[in-house]
């Protein structure tokens, strides 16, 4: 077993917290994580109809079996149990006591925030990251194999080639997960505006022209990003609010938190197919982006990461937000590092004032170390760049 970065940070907070809800895409991990760290504990599948159907017909019964609490799986699925679980916790003394796992945020923050707020921790567990998969034999060998294996463990602890996981994987997600989360009647229509989000990945996001290709209205494309980022599709990088006297783009950047399965969406069956790409340098970045957000997940950190642009094109790919500075990352799916590599930073540097240099990451092997206080790093050493 893999260890999980996160698995500290989960173990924490339950020695505080009376529960703790560890959250996730389906097949992410966190049912194994889960029952690695508390041995001690039942575990129970709200998956399971029948177990399902006495938790919802009889709750507090059903709570009532676990008196030194339980691990209970896809907790979204029986949102009454909130309420019972409210009172238990309250008579309570003890950490840990429940651990609750989802793969819908949607759902459960809605149900958490009315009942246990204040008594629960959240965790976010993504699929494998490459500094997880570091010193493993499962490694890639290069960013391209990176980018089309993607990170869900059954590819690599099951050895089943992405090619045949991720189209099915796809499939079960939009023909059940979806209508979980909101009753789309046309599924076909709901396929196509998925396919077509992945080809815009490192993209702006702009509403109204994917409403127009999909052909629904903008009130419905909405509404289905919001569906892809609860249930940890995709996810929406913001616009860093510094304008430095500048007019700023205000629209979000799309990013699928997994590549491999936007290589699935996009047709791309072979890690060689990326090379002569048109999406490659999309793809990368989306790598890049993905990678820091797994790592500022795993220290519960998220929520500080950016992009900046201004109106006229001037941009750099990432912002970290450090509370007492903003530095600055930019991503070039290049093997051989050039000077043009820097003009972001360089612009960045001269109109911000700011002299913490920035670093540079790109998809080489080579680590630079430049005396303008600019760093150069490999893709493999994304979760190095400082929070």
């Amino acid at each position: 077993m893999i260890e999980r970065k996160i698995a500290n940070d989960v173990r924490k907070l339950a020695a505080s917290f009376k529960a703790v809800a560890l959250l996730g895409p389906r097949q992410s991990g966190k049912t194994t994580l889960v029952k690695s760290l508390f041995k001690e504990k039942e575990y129970v599948s709200l998956e399971n109809p029948d177990i399902r159907n006495f938790a919802l017909n009889d709750p507090r019964g059903f709570l009532n079996q676990f008196l030194n609490g339980a691990i209970l799986d896809e907790v979204q699925r029986v949102p009454e149990l909130f309420s019972y679980l409210q009172q238990i916790l309250d008579e309570s003394d003890q950490p840990g006591l429940f651990i609750l796992t989802g793969s819908n945020n949607f759902l459960l923050q809605e149900s958490i925030s009315q009942t246990l707020a204040g008594r629960i921790a959240f965790s976010y567990l993504l699929p494998f990251s490459i500094e997880e998969l570091e010193n493993t034999a499962w490694m890639p060998n290069n960013s391209d194999a990176a980018i089309f294996q993607g990170g869900y463990p059954p590819i690599y602890d099951q050895q089943i080639s992405p090619s045949d996981w991720l189209p099915n994987y796809i499939q079960t997600y939009v023909e059940r997960d979806v209508r979980q989360i909101k009753n789309i009647t046309n599924l076909h229509l709901f396929d196509r505006f998925l396919r077509l989000c992945a080809g815009r990945v490192g993209q702006l996001l702009n509403l109204s022209n994917l409403a127009i290709e999909v052909g629904v209205d903008h009130k419905s494309i909405s509404s289905w990003i919001g569906i892809l980022e609860s249930s940890f599709i995709v996810t929406l990088l913001k616009p860093h609010h510094s304008n430095f006297n500048k007019r700023l783009v205000k629209m979000p950047k799309l990013y699928f938190y997994d590549t491999g399965l936007a290589c699935s969406l996009l047709g791309i069956t072979h890690p060689d197919h990326l090379k002569a790409h048109p999406l490659k340098g999309s793809l990368f970045e989306n790598l890049i982006v993905s990678e820091m957000t797994k790592h500022h997940f795993n220290l519960n950190k998220n929520g500080n990461l950016y992009f900046w642009r201004d109106h006229t094109g001037h941009e750099v790919d990432l912002i970290i937000d450090r509370g007492f500075e903003l530095f600055p990352v930019e991503i070039k799916s290049g093997e051989t590092v050039n000077e043009d590599f820097f003009k972001g930073l360089r612009h960045w540097s001269k109109i911000s004032g700011q002299t913490n240099g920035g670093t540079i990451i790109y998809a080489g092997d080579t680590i630079q170390k430049r005396s303008d206080n600019m760093t150069v790093l490999p893709w493999k050493l994304a979760h190095t760049v400082g929070i």
